[in-house]
């Protein structure tokens, strides 16, 4: 099934379809804050600060808020689905606010393979072995959503990935990941001004700082 998954099952929307909605990817529970994997659940909080709005659950299992960026509708959502199941929350929140495009969907996710801080803006590509990717993909039927990546590094000496993204990281590299936090949600902001090519020339090419 293709054609962005028949329009989301075509189920008709009622008001002003969304301009973006954002997708910060993590696991729910207190015992997950602060750990590497859930680097863009924390974008997703800094976004709702910076614009005076709040989470909210929603039927879609996920905490949402709304947002007017530019004077543009933009809905930042945190999936309560956990990790791997992250696509169930996706596809629901995409019909609930009428999503017209996959390109339209932002998805902020943990990078193993980027330097710690760093951020990549790209549309559509691989998974990377990531899980919250994989679900969003069969939930979604298409890879053409964008997503934005910010670097966590890879696990040092013999710890395994999945031990390494789900522990907080030390002061050093926390430091660091607060401020892509920051310049991860200063991205978002520009990519509703600037759209994606002009948004991808600028965030690709930024370099990892200290905070």
């Amino acid at each position: 099934m293709s054609k962005f998954l028949r329009g989301l099952g075509k189920t008709r929307f009622k008001g002003e379809p969304t301009d973006l909605l954002v997708i910060g990817l993590g696991n729910p529970g207190s015992e997950f804050v602060g750990t590497r994997h859930n680097v863009g659940a924390e974008v997703i909080e800094e976004l709702v600060e910076r614009h005076g709005s709040r989470l909210r659950k929603t039927k879609s299992r996920a905490l949402a808020a709304g947002i007017v960026l530019h004077g543009k509708r933009v809905v930042v959502a945190f999936p309560q689905t956990f990790m791997n199941n992250s696509g169930e929350a996706v596809r629901s929140l995409a019909r609930s606010y009428g999503v017209l495009e996959p390109q339209h969907i932002v998805v902020i996710h943990d990078e193993l393979d980027l330097d710690p801080g760093r951020l990549r803006l790209k549309s559509g590509g691989g998974l990377a072995g990531h899980n919250g990717l994989r679900s969003i993909t069969q939930h979604l039927g298409t890879t053409d959503y964008l997503r934005l990546r910010v670097g966590i590094g890879r696990p040092p000496g013999s710890q395994s990935g999945s031990n390494y993204v789900l522990r907080v990281p030390g002061k050093a590299d926390r430091e660091v990941l607060q401020v892509a936090v920051s310049e991860a949600a200063d991205a978002i902001e520009r990519l509703v001004v600037d759209g994606p090519e002009a948004t991808m020339s600028i965030v690709n090419r930024r370099k990892p700082r200290d905070s």
